[in-house]
């Protein structure tokens, strides 16, 4: 598989974090771990499919994901191409009228949101664009016109550099009394914006930050007891949940984003 990431134009930096162009000349299927970020995934050519309990779904072709608990399972066919926009951890919110925190765990398409005859209509556009220049133009040409406000939270953006400078090892009740705010309306703003609550925020930051390190057997429990888990079967069930496989399985794979 090919990727190519591109920063988004200036007036799009305070919401959006990258494009991802995939492309994909054979057929493979990738285990996409949760992230913090909801996606935006537009399929170019060919065939993708989510693949769950064995049982594989073709994905619209442009299709809108919230935050996760549990990784999922993503087949691409032979050349098949997309480009993904993802969000940043406070940006969703100022493009789509549903509240965040209903999408999470959320796989929907983009026409649940805005008029099905303007989503056809830019796919239609998309499928006759000549190169990625020409498709992250339009793609940006319809966030910029569905942007509802220009500026970010900066109490819940503390809060998020919080979670990420202890790799999600924090009290939830701590962190809000550390930014004077009640926990009661930190964990609302917090929503609001994220589309998930702080602790579970903070358990992806946690499990994506064990996952970073790839520990060796010899260190691996070294690195659990690091993040907090003070037995293996806790931290276990967490991890297959969190990725779907054991953490033997997991890290023997190595086939994840």
């Amino acid at each position: 598989m090919n990727f190519e990431t591109y920063i988004p134009s200036e007036a799009l930096q305070p919401f959006v974090k990258s494009y991802t162009f995939i492309e994909s000349e054979h057929a493979v299927t990738n285990r996409i771990l949760p992230t913090t970020s909801f996606a935006l995934a537009f399929r170019l050519r060919g065939q993708i499919s989510y693949i769950h309990n064995s049982h594989t779904s073709l994905l619209p072709r442009t299709t809108f994901t919230g935050l996760k608990k549990s990784a999922r399972l993503i087949n691409y066919e032979a050349n098949s191409a997309a480009i993904i926009v993802l969000f940043k951890e406070t940006g969703v919110a100022a493009f789509f009228p549903t509240p965040p925190q209903l999408l999470f765990e959320q796989s929907v398409p983009l026409a649940n949101f805005f008029p099905i005859a303007e989503i056809s209509l830019l796919e239609q556009h998309l499928a006759e664009t000549k190169n990625t220049a020409e498709t992250i133009a339009l793609i940006e040409a319809f966030l910029l016109s569905k942007i509802s406000y220009s500026k970010t939270d900066p109490l819940i953006a503390e809060a998020i550099a919080n979670i990420h400078a202890v790799n999600g090892n924090l009290k939830i009740k701590g962190l809000a009394k550390s930014l004077y705010i009640s926990q009661d309306a930190f964990e609302k703003r917090f929503r609001k914006l994220t589309g998930a609550t702080p602790k579970q925020f903070a358990h992806i930051v946690k499990l994506n930050a064990l996952i970073r390190q790839n520990p060796s057997d010899t260190s691996f429990m070294d690195i659990v007891h690091e993040n907090g888990y003070y037995d293996q079967p806790h931290f276990n069930k967490d991890f297959k949940v969190f990725t779907g496989q054991t953490p033997k399985e997991f890290f023997k794979s190595g086939n994840f984003w």
